[in-house]
């Protein structure tokens, strides 16, 4: 009891800012950007709000939006995979430097679109994109704007953090989605947002003097003039690319965060938890509700293996972000309807390390972070990522692997049906003490009956 009071006055110590920005490390994942590129952005775009006068709710729209923009990116990972026939991860890093215009856009279809594939099978997949490219683009775009702005109110961010969001890929002339807002209808925190992502994207790849002759480019088209305008002006201080280049950029976000005394309690990191839960949920159709699944079996086989209520909490979230490293592996493996190959089955195991580097930068899931990311450890030692073994796995990490091997198995996947309940419970069975634990796999027994 006095360890759970502990670990309770721990989390009261942890700011809103503090979780949402080590979480926003995740969102980079899925947009295959470099580590960082939120945070990057989130600074730009608060300097530029305040260059232009913003302060007090404006301000802190600009950064939660802006931080946050990428929260329904992985909803639309499984479709670009299939439209495509690409990697979801390149191609998204790819899109982001394509030049404005037609041209450029077609240039980035014909050499993206199915690269690899039979000449056919290249041909008909660029005839339906160029067939149907208006409705694919705005069904992707709402798709994705619309699981963000939800997720951010499920986090508990205002309306206008929402809007912010939803209209990230919204253009100053009229032309952006998904809402075709034009000039000062754009929220101000998108056009902020949208501008510091484009300086971000260019700045990484070649340089300040990249980001400044993109951003002046898109000014009036894409961009908010009077934004770029003063964008020029902070780029012209040494001051502000020393920053955005400092190793300590991340905790001078922190320090610039809005609400630096606003404390967590337990009931916002259960919905937190249960946000991202859903943004991995959402990289493919075919671990829809997985994470919530795999949470509601490791709170009733706690229950009944007597984990005590504050760690059976803490199991729950544990259980919930289990899989979070996934968005850092492109659907093209995920979606794989084969046996994987030596390196591609490389990139999969990878996501356990990402689940532990992830949820690890959270202080309030520090203690989480070994549980979730082993959940693929087995009792034999022969599993990943650390060949843990009986006397090192955890006791919430046996629950968290058992309950994910039954979901698993029992819910569809790429590469065959669903199957029973009876014929999964048949197939853990053979590794009931080799890979999963004995008296939990009896116990989840009794609870699919």
């Amino acid at each position: 009891m006095r360890h759970e009071l502990m670990l309770e006055r721990r989390v009261a110590t942890v700011c809103r800012s503090e979780v949402v920005a080590a979480f926003s490390y995740a969102l980079d994942l899925t947009e295959g950007q470099p580590q960082g590129l939120s945070i990057r952005a989130c600074y730009i775009a608060g300097e530029l709000a305040r260059e232009i006068g913003l302060s007090g709710d404006d301000w802190a729209t600009v950064y939660y939006a802006t931080l946050l923009k990428d929260l329904g990116c992985s909803s639309n990972a499984a479709r670009i995979h299939e439209l495509y026939r690409a990697d979801d991860l390149a191609f998204k890093n790819r899109w982001k430097t394509v030049a404005p215009g037609l041209k450029s856009t077609l240039e980035f279809v014909f050499e993206n679109t199915a690269r690899g594939a039979p000449l056919r099978a290249r041909v008909k997949a660029i005839a339906h994109i160029l067939r149907n490219g208006e409705a694919i683009a705005q069904e992707m775009i709402e798709t994705r704007c619309t699981r963000g702005a939800d997720i951010a109110r499920e986090l508990r961010f205002g309306e206008d953090v929402a809007q912010g969001i939803y209209h990230l890929d919204e253009r100053w002339d009229g032309s952006g989605r998904p809402g075709h807002l034009r000039g000062d209808a754009i929220p101000l925190a998108s056009r902020c947002a949208l501008l510091a992502q484009i300086a971000d994207v260019f700045h990484t790849a070649a340089g300040p003097i990249a980001a400044c002759t993109e951003v002046a480019l898109r000014s009036g088209t894409w961009l908010d003039p009077e934004l770029c305008r003063s964008f020029a002006r902070l780029a012209g201080t040494p001051r502000f690319w020393a920053r955005l280049e400092s190793a300590s950029l991340e905790m001078q976000v922190a320090a610039m965060a809005p609400d630096l005394e606003e404390e967590v309690d337990e009931d916002y990191l259960d919905a937190i938890t249960a946000a991202f839960g859903k943004v991995v949920d959402a990289k493919s159709p075919y671990t829809a509700g997985h994470s919530q699944r795999v949470a509601a079996y490791s709170e009733q086989l706690g229950q009944r293996l007597g984990v005590l209520p504050g760690r059976l909490r803490r199991l729950k979230r544990a259980a919930t972000l289990h899989d979070v490293g996934k968005l850092g592996v492109s659907s093209a493996i995920l979606e794989k309807p084969g046996k994987l190959d030596d390196a591609e089955w490389e990139v999969m195991r990878s996501h356990a390390v990402h689940t532990q580097a992830i949820l690890g930068r959270i202080g309030a899931f520090a203690d989480l972070a070994p549980i979730a990311a082993a959940h693929h450890e087995r009792l034999d030692g022969f599993g990943y990522p650390l060949g843990l073994d009986e006397q090192t796995i955890s006791h919430e990490t046996r629950i968290i692997t058992l309950c994910d091997f039954y979901d698993a198995l029992s819910a569809e996947r790429p590469y065959r049906e669903a199957m029973a309940p009876a014929e999964a419970l048949a197939i853990m069975e053979r590794e009931v003490g080799t890979a999963i634990d004995p008296r939990g796999f009896e116990a989840l027994r009794e609870i699919v009956a």
